[in-house]
């Protein structure tokens, strides 16, 4: 399956003067696969290390000396002779192994034509003593779930997804009624590539429904292994609220919601833990549209996401029936599904994202987007019920700005806003006219 991201990775090989690359990201979207098959389409030669597996390998940096020795010990252990610029190594899970990162700051000083990549959630380094992060001598790259246009790709519907990015509106018009049908099994599988590919293979949705509450079970598992004891239940009761906190008209995550008569400082660092994995995604609340976003930032309020709508459909335990021939699925649970696709599909762009609301009033606006040096206000509506006012308000408000709605009205340009259907919101900002 095609990744947007192996075009990251070909810009990251053909720079002069590369560092090592620390691909990232949360268990199981597709780490692995991706690493073997540009190592194996890109290079002469592929040096694949797991540390999780090859005990041998993780004692050669465990062990340490220099970069030149560590190569001569992994060629004797692998029989790939890593040769600058025509082999890549890739060592994966390094988060157990982290004196493997720590040595990335020697190979960016001593041995620069040497490609590395090194891939994993980088879960539990922060509690190895001793063990520095190599600041300034590495690159990083994220890699996400697969979002909507990868979906289309992985169903054999490249030309959709290049007319979605491109947006043609005319023709997307004509091809609504399958776009529709194709982002209800989105809704369903998500994007965790081993859903995807079942999907795909199979067409079998209680195999794919199987494999989404797998790997819920695997996230769990991590929890016990790689978090402080004492945290292990906060997190799972944190992971286990965000579908509710999402179903519910707050105006930021309710720690009571988790815990009866629960504060910030019991779930902080349960919270944390779950962004550092890359599990949950924390989008903070701005209380003034301006930015920099960061200068305006309310640190008291914000709401979790987690990483895919296919995962939280698991846990919410909802019916395939009712995402793929239900008629409300995109308004159920209040919008909590769209919300939440729309983030990820933006999120997978790398796009910082922020949210606006007031406690005294009705208004608020579901994400603010920072684009160019612009500010472009989102607004979420999971069908085509578009009433409610807070966006019109809100330009009317500032009106040196031009909204954006995501809805399943068709594409429109109104003077203070343009509506995007759902399914094309991965339609780049700089095709939308007034946007920029």
């Amino acid at each position: 399956m095609e990744r947007s991201i192996y075009n990251k990775l070909i810009e990251w090989k053909n720079k002069q003067n590369h560092k090592p690359l620390i691909l990232n990201g949360a268990r199981q979207v597709g780490k692995t696969y991706i690493l073997q098959e540009f190592g194996k389409r890109e290079y002469k030669k592929l040096a694949f290390f797991s540390l999780d597996r090859n005990q041998k390998a993780a004692e050669v940096f465990e062990k340490g000396g220099t970069t030149a020795d560590i190569l001569m010990a992994l060629y004797a252990i692998s029989q790939v002779d890593i040769t600058p610029n025509d082999t890549l190594m890739v060592l994966d899970e390094i988060q157990d192994c982290p004196k493997a990162l720590e040595a990335l700051k020697f190979f960016c000083e001593d041995a620069p034509d040497i490609h590395i990549i090194v891939a994993g959630s980088l879960l539990g380094i922060s509690l190895h003593s001793g063990v520095s992060y190599p600041v300034g001598k590495v690159e990083e790259l994220r890699l996400y779930p697969m979002n909507f246009i990868e979906f289309l790709d992985a169903m054999g519907k490249a030309k959709l997804a290049s007319i979605l990015k491109e947006g043609n509106w005319n023709v997307i018009k004509l091809l609504e009624t399958e776009l529709i049908s194709l982002l209800r099994q989105y809704y369903y599988v998500g994007g965790m590539p081993a859903a995807v590919l079942a999907h795909v293979e199979q067409k079998v949705l209680q195999e794919v429904r199987s494999i989404q509450k797998q790997i819920i079970q695997d996230y769990r598992r991590d929890f016990s292994k790689h978090a402080p004891d004492r945290e292990v239940p906060r997190i799972n009761m944190v992971w286990d609220s965000i579908p509710a906190q999402l179903a519910k008209e707050n105006k930021k995550f309710i720690y009571g919601a988790v815990k009866k008569s629960a504060r910030a400082a019991d779930f902080e660092l349960a919270i944390q833990w779950l962004i550092d994995a890359g599990l949950a995604y924390k989008v903070q609340r701005v209380n003034t549209p301006r930015l920099p976003f960061k200068f305006y930032e309310d640190l008291n309020a914000f709401k979790l996401f987690m990483l895919d709508v296919g995962l939280m459909g698991a846990m919410a335990e909802t019916s395939a029936e009712s995402m793929l021939v239900g008629d409300g699925i995109f308004s159920e649970y209040k919008g909590a599904f769209t919300e939440l696709y729309v983030y990820t599909q933006l999120k997978s762009q790398d796009i910082p994202l922020y949210y606006h609301a007031v406690d005294n009033s009705t208004i608020e606006i579901d994400f603010l987007a920072q684009w160019h040096d612009r500010v472009i206000p989102i607004e979420v509506k999971a069908e085509v019920n578009v009433k409610a006012k807070s966006l019109r308000t809100f330009i009317t408000n500032n009106p040196e700005l031009k909204g954006l709605r995501y809805s399943m009205l068709p594409y429109k340009d109104q003077d203070w806003m343009i509506n995007v259907p759902l399914y094309a919101c991965l339609t780049s900002f700089d095709k939308l006219p007034g946007i920029i």
